[in-house]
């Protein structure tokens, strides 16, 4: 970090396509950097830390940034309800998607989007909060398709497993991990109730082998659930216990698996252009 660099409450962290540095957001000081992994220094920040906004160079809780392979950054931007585009380097937004309006009314608008991943099609998942909405989008903006999820009260970081099959978890208490179709129906759940119950879960990620990884924050815990037992097979972290030392967590909010099986490294030969 330069003299007089914050670095605050890291939200969402994913691999380049390259494996060479790391997007993080920082959603609370409302900034975005990239981070090299060599280096362990910032190469890159969007944002004004501790200000929010909407003009250039600002965002209001910016979520889940991830970079392309030409270096373009996409990231959902929670309060300002909308999807921005920011090209390399970039002091300001090329492309938004969303006026402003927190509703759920795609393309025009979009109910506080807390997800833009990428898809195998070349197309990006869009999760809005409110209304429990999940969408399909292209690169250009417009909506292949929009599911509603009212069994999911509080969805988020939605992604893909396989074409046609979605999975999200409930940033709720209890909260669930949940694979669907973009009908919405879902086609498994895992809610685990009392002393087991997920507890803020806020984002999941399929494993080669069809297990499914996910962050347990309020639990300070990652755990690997394998949806056939529907049980947890694998956890790092103690229940309960936050800390920063070997085999503890504190509030686990993100995770991405080390390339080559990291969500932009699978997806780069297909991650669209906005």
């Amino acid at each position: 970090m330069k003299k007089g660099e914050t670095f605050r409450v890291p939200d969402d962290a994913f691999f380049t396509p390259d494996g060479r540095q790391v997007v993080a957001t920082e959603e609370d000081d409302e900034i975005i950097r990239v981070i090299d992994i060599q280096t362990h220094t910032v190469t890159y920040h969007y944002g004004a830390a501790g200000v929010p906004g909407a003009k250039a160079g600002q965002v209001h809780h910016p979520d889940d940034a991830i970079m392309l392979r030409d270096g373009t950054l996409v990231s959902a931007d929670i309060m300002n309800c909308r999807i921005i585009v920011i090209p390399p380097q970039g002091k300001d937004i090329s492309r938004q998607f969303g006026n402003g309006q927190c509703v759920h009314h795609p393309p025009a608008s979009y109910g506080s989007p807390n997800g833009a991943f990428p898809l195998a099609d070349g197309n990006f998942l869009i999760t809005e909060i409110n209304g429990s909405w999940v969408d399909e989008i292209t690169p250009e903006g417009a909506v292949k398709w929009s599911a509603r999820l009212p069994s999911v009260a509080y969805p988020s970081d939605s992604n893909e497993i396989r074409p046609g099959v979605y999975l999200t978890v409930d940033y709720s208490m209890p909260g669930q991990i949940v694979e669907f179709d973009k009908t919405g129906k879902i086609l498994w759940r895992y809610a685990p109730t009392g002393a087991q119950a997920l507890n803020h879960p806020s984002l999941a990620l399929p494993l080669p082998n069809g297990d499914v990884i996910a962050n347990d924050d309020y639990n300070d815990r990652v755990v690997v659930v394998d949806p056939h037992a529907n049980k947890i097979v694998w956890q790092y972290g103690a229940d309960h216990v936050a800390g920063s030392t070997p085999g503890l967590l504190a509030n686990p909010d993100g995770l991405d698996l080390y390339p080559p099986y990291s969500l932009m490294i699978t997806h780069a030969a297909t991650a669209g252009h906005p």
